[in-house]
């Protein structure tokens, strides 16, 4: 495939998006261009000053030079200063800038339907939020106001350099012709080897952060030898890819180094061969030098700018690809004030239409404070039911209500508050337990969090030195699963849901805890609330008022 066609968005959409993301930015974008174009009037004062404190100095120009020497004194001052400034306001306001544009397309991930981002790999969802994220930032905050600042100097030096010596300003500027002609050539293929990088950057972040996770499998397995190779041979691959786009970057820099030396040459010698007629002065010979370099550094710099742009244009398609993911609707959460009833009716679902379908023509009442038992074999569907109930994912036809005595309304994310889910394995989050338990209900106080822990007979987190402020490490680190599974269980009894979906949930508990947690929960739950269980354990089964065997759907 080449490269052009990988380009999913044109330049176009891109820059339309930059746009609409500056407008949180613009406050540093505009204090970066400022201080920027300051720094361009400053330097322009310093060459004008010493131009003439050598023409007063050679005494081609009358003047005081106690005078000329205070300015030069003042002018490098407040170069300093602007310079102090300057790293100020892009540190402190840099990071805030990145976290802002961060946390905004976090919080637009969390929003967006399950289906579409559950596609795409967690590490490569990482990477586009932390390296394309901060190139995006960098590139609206600092790159394009520089390139305004660096074409300000541009001009600015070219009219100095053109009212001392206009010959030598047009011959300095011919370089401009040549710079364009290879930037378009250079962004083109650029643009298709920065995204090469990205790709394989993305993978090599994926593979550490699975095997990371997933190390106590790869250790029993004996495999550490085969994944480091997986990841070494990525490596490599990145680095050749880095290698390539190197030797590019590197040829197009050099032909542009020769263009500025052969510039820098020319002015250099016509302003001595001028010297030597005594058509201009010394302190002019000197702001020659320094003009030139003035004309020559914005493109030195847009070479410097190039990649970074480049690089820019690259992540924002990236994150653009991120909200390409649909959003769930918003609106008012449609609660239920007492146990909730589900009723299918009729439903279909497949996940991939030409493949075999998971559900047909299901249909099924969950009754308001009912129990039911979720039974079939693996590839019945019974996890496509509970993602359905969540709205999560949606029937291809058929229809879910949520229903009581008064009310009935359609399954959508905005019935998903009457919900409590607790799935199947590890699901703690790194904190204190205190910090797990107030997910299912932040206002939930000491008393409230001691009786679901009780329920769940995890009470067992009251003799730990710390208690509830007692420390665990990612899923559940430093608990046993059975621990973990019946925290997890206490959270969700803190959630004031008319539906509590157990999958697999008492899976790690031994048959006299799981006993005494199912008669807490038929004692003091099955008043006001529905409950579901997936299952393949007898003692659950015992406790259902119903149970719903589940068949796996036949390809026809």
């Amino acid at each position: 495939m080449t490269h052009a066609a990988k380009h999913k968005y044109s330049t176009q959409n891109i820059l339309n998006w930059l746009w609409g993301t500056s407008k949180a930015l613009r406050t540093q974008t505009i204090l970066n261009a400022f201080t920027g174009i300051m720094a361009v009037v400053l330097d322009f004062a310093f060459i004008w000053a010493t131009k003439t404190a050598i023409d007063i100095a050679t005494n081609k120009l009358e003047g005081s030079l106690h005078t000329t020497g205070i300015l030069l004194v003042t002018i490098i001052t407040l170069q300093i200063s602007l310079s102090l400034i300057t790293r100020w306001v892009r540190a402190l306001l840099g990071v805030k800038a990145q976290n802002k544009m961060q946390q905004s397309i976090f919080t637009r991930l969390l929003g967006s339907e399950w289906k579409g981002l559950e596609q795409r790999h967690s590490g490569d969802v990482l990477n586009r939020l932390e390296r394309d994220v901060s190139d995006v930032v960098n590139t609206i905050t600092e790159t394009l106001p520089s390139i305004l600042s660096v074409s300000i100097r541009l001009v600015g030096a070219f009219v100095f350099l053109y009212y001392m010596d206009s010959v030598l300003a047009c011959i300095t500027i011919l370089i401009i012709p040549v710079f364009l002609l290879l930037s378009k050539l250079y962004i083109r293929k650029m643009r298709g080897l920065t995204r090469d990088v990205r790709s394989t950057d993305s993978r090599i972040q994926s593979i550490l952060q699975e095997s990371i996770q997933h190390r106590m499998i790869i250790k029993t397995l004996e495999q550490s030898r085969t994944i480091s190779e997986r990841l070494g041979n990525i490596q490599h691959h990145l680095r050749q890819q880095i290698k390539t786009r190197t030797i590019y970057s590197t040829f197009s820099s050099g032909l542009l180094n020769v263009g500025f030396a052969s510039c820098y040459l020319v002015a250099f010698l016509w302003g001595v061969n001028r010297l030597h007629e005594g058509s201009i002065t010394y302190g002019m010979m000197m702001a020659f030098i320094q003009l030139v370099g003035q004309i020559q550094g914005p493109f030195r710099d847009m070479t410097r700018f190039v990649p970074q742009v480049i690089s820019s244009l690259t992540a924002t398609e990236r994150l653009m690809e991120l909200e390409e993911v649909p959003e769930e609707i918003y609106g008012s959460p449609q609660r239920f004030s007492k146990s909730t009833g589900i009723r299918f009716a009729n439903v279909c679902f497949a996940y991939d239409k030409k493949k075999r379908m998971i559900l047909q023509n299901l249909s099924y009442d969950f009754a308001p404070g009912s129990s039911t038992a979720i039974l079939g074999e693996t590839g019945a569907g019974k996890t496509t039911l509970i993602r359905l109930i969540l709205s999560l994912i949606k029937p291809d036809s058929g229809a879910i209500t949520f229903y009581d005595d008064s009310q009935e309304v359609a399954c959508s994310p905005l019935t998903r508050c009457n919900l409590t889910y607790v799935p199947q394995g590890n699901t703690l989050f790194s904190g204190t337990i205190r910090d797990n338990l107030l997910l299912g209900n932040p206002n939930a106080n000491e008393n409230e969090m001691r009786q679901v822990l009780e329920d769940a007979c995890a009470d067992f987190v009251f003799t730990l030195p710390d208690g509830l402020d007692s420390r665990c490490g990612e899923l559940g680190a430093g608990l046993s699963e059975g621990q973990s599974q019946r925290i997890a269980i206490a959270r969700a009894l803190l959630r004031k849901g008319g539906v509590l979906l157990l999958d697999e949930a008492t899976s790690a508990l031994d048959q006299e805890t799981e006993k005494r947690l199912l008669q807490n929960l038929m004692k003091s739950y099955i008043q006001n609330k529905t409950l579901i269980f997936i299952t393949h354990r007898q003692a659950v089964i015992d406790y259902c008022t119903q149970t719903l065997h589940m068949k796996r759907v036949q390809n026809t």
